[in-house]
């Protein structure tokens, strides 16, 4: 694997970019090689246990290389994923597609504008074809055995009842087989080539850890879809490779450095020895934050990129709430999917057309009438400990009235006895975690964030500062859901201080018109750079506002199927 080793294409990052370009240059023919600073999850091997969790995040400078990647800037958080698969190993697995008007074509005029270059019906094709290979599948509402999610059908119908569209998304979650009636805990059939993992999988047990990792194979993430068709077709997978330096080659092609991460050393990703690969294509999907920053970082050997490098950036407006106090039966948070249900709250855009008016907005202020969807946001079993742990002034007093009970048997001189319905009340009846449930928003913030390199650490700046009348109005819907439901809303303390947490970064070497409005082309190549293509979520220029995976997917099926006819590649301009 030294400095003589050439690949058709090379592929960084393994998420629904990567994957689905790896996947579909290899199916065509060329010589393909993944790198993936991840390792490989197979089913059965994701963290639980609280000493699991503490080491399953990503710093090698302190020996840690596990899923998540945890980012903190000027006035937000985000969470990423490192693994083989990216972020499907801990999404929702929610694939809507983006909401047709919300390709929305602004005039390029100063900051926050959105000009998306390709509309709906350019990827409807590319929906379909990656909804399929995944295999999208919705929650059997209503159904025997999957009746215990009561917050799905509560959602739906509070929602409904303000007026606005709800629905059962389609997930990339395995339910029911070969057309058979859904049923946890079923054998799931694999194609005649297996998996990559070669672990058997099986239907949604329904334990509400998807975003922890599926230990049951349940959620059809891509190292079970893309990534072992992938491998199927000859591509070469390599974990625990993390690529570091892009230089352009004489006479077209890219060399690519990288180094090699070994598990528990303690050894900081800049000290780690430097190795190449070079390849004739070369496509960046390291996720958002990952790709912009290797642009960013290799910018002086890209000559004549795109002074929109580190623009454009967008958390998706992602917003965290929750519920609590829901009367009637438990809701059922720990017993379904992580997400079963979505509200889509319109745009202002939804009744005039494709324009959103840039930095503009309504009553309220810039953002104030953009659109979002709210979704149901289930948690592991476990969790529901935490969240009767968290009512505190309930525990104590049964504490309280447990001891003084046991104490007053005791001075008494009272005969022993069975305490079973003691210990009973003393763990309470449930009821904080029976009618709790968190709600994840998302929607159209305004894309105003500055991505830059100091000192080799990546900074993200203007955002979400510009955005705070979407997220003002976001809150305000949830609330409205949360009484609808008879519940309380709680929001998220950190927007107390103007801060919120994404899992949807977006943008930072975006698509435009033309060099002036983005760093690459419709068709994900970089201006100015032939072979040298963004296929992750860097790419867009602005919020999805539905759940971005399914479009950052269908934008690399197109890039990957426009390349392989567009056949070989020009020379690197100078």
């Amino acid at each position: 694997m030294g400095g003589n080793e050439h690949a058709d294409v090379v592929v960084v990052g393994s998420g629904f970019g990567g994957a689905v370009t790896a996947y579909r240059f290899a199916e065509a023919g060329h010589r393909v090689v993944l790198l993936e600073r991840g390792k490989a999850y197979p089913p059965g091997s994701f963290a639980r246990s609280p000493t699991e969790i503490a080491a399953n995040f990503w710093d090698p400078s302190q020996g840690r290389h596990g899923l998540f990647d945890v980012w903190s800037f000027a006035d937000f958080e985000a969470v990423v994923s490192s693994g083989l698969g990216g972020g499907s190993l801990i999404y929702a697995n929610v694939l809507l597609r983006k909401d047709e008007k919300w390709f929305v074509r602004d005039a390029p005029a100063g900051e926050g504008y959105e000009n998306w270059p390709i509309s709906r019906a350019d990827l409807e094709p590319h929906y379909a074809a990656v909804e399929k290979t995944i295999g999208v599948q919705r929650f059997p509402k209503g159904q025997p055995r999957y009746q215990a999610s009561r917050r799905t059908e509560l959602l739906e119908q509070a929602g409904e009842r303000l007026g606005y569209t709800a629905e059962q998304p389609p997930l990339a979650v395995t339910f029911g087989v070969g057309g058979d009636a859904p049923v946890p805990g079923a054998p799931i059939g694999e194609p005649a080539y297996g998996n990559i993992h070669g672990r058997p999988r099986i239907t949604c047990v329904l334990c509400g850890e998807c975003d922890l990792g599926c230990n049951y194979g349940s959620k059809n993430t891509l190292d079970h879809t893309y990534l072992s068709a992938a491998v199927h077709h000859g591509a070469n997978v390599r974990v625990h490779h993390e690529a570091r330096s892009i230089t352009p080659r004489d006479g077209g092609g890219y060399t690519v450095g990288y180094v090699v991460h070994t598990p528990g050393d303690v050894v900081a990703t800049s000290a780690l020895p430097q190795r190449t690969i070079t390849c004739d294509r070369l496509v960046l999907a390291a996720g958002t934050l990952g790709t912009t920053y290797l642009l960013l970082r290799n910018r002086a050997a890209l000559p004549g990129i795109s002074r929109m490098l580190g623009r454009r950036f967008s958390g998706n407006g992602d917003l965290l709430g929750f519920v609590s106090g829901v009367p009637g039966p438990a809701l059922g948070s720990a017993h379904a999917p992580v997400i079963t249900t979505a509200v889509r709250v319109p745009d202002a855009v939804d009744s005039h057309g494709g324009h959103a008016g840039g930095h503009t907005g309504g009553r309220g202020g810039p953002g104030a009438d953009r659109g979002c969807y709210i979704e149901d946001a289930g948690y592991p079993g476990f969790a529901e400990w935490l969240v009767e742990a968290a009512n505190l002034d309930n525990e104590a007093s049964r504490i309280v009235r447990t001891v003084y009970e046991l104490i007053r048997s005791r001075l008494t001189g009272g005969p022993s006895r069975q305490i079973g319905a003691l210990v009973g009340r003393l763990l309470g009846p449930g009821e904080a975690s029976a009618g709790a449930m968190p709600l994840l928003g998302m929607g159209r913030d305004i894309p105003t964030g500055k991505i830059s390199v100091r000192d080799d650490y990546l900074q993200i700046e203007n955002y979400p500062a510009d955005s705070q009348p979407y997220f003002e109005r976001l809150d305000r819907l949830m609330e409205d859901l949360a009484e609808e439901m008879g519940g309380k809303y709680h929001r998220n303390p950190l927007t107390l201080l103007s801060r919120v947490i994404t899992v949807h970064p977006l943008g930072g070497a975006s698509m435009g018109t033309d060099i002036t409005t983005g760093v690459i082309d419709e068709w994900g190549e970089v201006f100015n750079h032939p072979g040298l293509y963004v296929a992750d979520g860097a790419a867009l220029p602005g919020p999805v506002g539905a759940n971005p995976s399914l479009t950052i997917a269908a934008f690399a099926d197109r890039l990957a199927e426009h390349a392989v006819d567009a056949g070989p590649v020009l020379e690197t301009q100078p």
